[in-house]
């Protein structure tokens, strides 16, 4: 996500904040983040399959890793960010090397995919997707659990997947990373003119009518983030949220969306409702965690692996 602002100073932050924190992944974790397959099953080899499949009447574009092996597998359904420069497919690569496959796809008017963008119409696009993962044509042909099913959201994708997974018991988990709080957004820009001219010109930066990445109007969207801001603000949605087991990873040095607007927030509204199951990273480093990937994927993966498909209450 793309945004004007001012770096917050965080150091303060951290110590708290490092409390109850993820623990490093293990060596099998950083060997599935960081190695290729030993061999594979010939009859039902790893894969990577273009698709699209259609979102209010507009047609999304993605791409689908499937894992090694009959399966089924899990899946994981990687929600990119605004405009959705950084696409996280290092992240898809090491999910599928541990066993999961790993749906991403371009919301409506990005990156190719029809229509013209709205986050109302991309949180949308991310429950076609997850009713995607439920029709069972689909998941016997691509070797996929419908059971388990996880969102992964960074940036603004985090904001997509948080509003998603509270509305849907049937979500397994939510990986926060980065994440967005978009009503935190709009209620700024409603009391803030020159923050709002600022948001809009942001916002704007990426849209072209021709060429993209973003096809839309700067105007009718932070008008639609304004007007909705409550309904967009993902930390009055802790209570649903802390049902599901939850990741939330941040950057200390994340000067586009800093962690005390964004991260810190939603970690204090779930402790607040005793969440059961949260995890929280926070790593020196910036909005696309550019000197932590490896070590992000195999926190990820851990997580996913021992986190994502036990319940809660079973891990009290």
């Amino acid at each position: 996500m793309r945004l004007c602002g001012r770096v917050w100073t965080v150091l303060g932050l951290i110590g708290w904040l490092l409390v109850g924190c993820a623990s490093g992944p293990n060596a099998a974790d950083r060997q599935a983040a960081g190695q290729d397959l030993p061999g594979f099953d010939a009859d039902y080899p790893p894969a990577m399959h273009e698709l699209s499949f259609n979102s209010g009447g507009s047609k999304l574009n993605g791409l689908l890793y499937v894992a090694n092996g009959a399966g089924p597998h899990p899946l994981v359904i990687l929600l990119h960010g605004y405009p959705g420069n950084e696409r996280n497919l290092d992240l898809a690569q090491a999910l599928r090397r541990a066993g999961n496959n790993v749906l991403y796809f371009n919301y409506r008017g990005t990156w190719g995919s029809g229509g013209e963008f709205l986050p109302s119409r991309a949180l949308e696009d991310g429950a076609r997707a997850v009713a995607l993962a439920r029709d069972a044509e689909w998941a016997e042909r691509y070797r996929v659990d419908p059971s388990r099913v996880a969102l992964v959201g960074h940036s603004f994708g985090g904001f997509v997947g948080a509003i998603n997974t509270a509305a849907d018991p049937s979500v397994s988990c939510l990986a926060f990373l980065a994440g967005a709080n978009i009503g935190a957004l709009g209620t700024r820009a409603l009391a803030d003119e020159s923050f709002r001219q600022g948001f809009e010109q942001a916002m704007g930066a990426s849209i072209d009518s021709e060429g993209g990445p973003v096809r839309g109007d700067a105007g009718q969207l932070i008008r639609e983030i304004m007007n909705r801001a409550a309904e967009f603000d993902v930390n009055k949605r802790a209570l649903a949220l802390s049902a599901h087991p939850l990741l939330l990873v941040a950057g200390s040095r994340d000067a586009v969306l800093p962690i005390a607007e964004h991260h810190q927030p939603l970690v204090e509204a779930l402790r607040a409702v005793g969440a059961a199951s949260m995890t929280v990273q926070v790593y020196d480093d910036d909005h696309a965690f550019s000197a932590h990937r490896v070590e992000l994927a195999a926190l990820l993966g851990d997580w996913i692996q021992n986190q994502c498909w036990v319940p809660p209450a079973a891990q009290e």
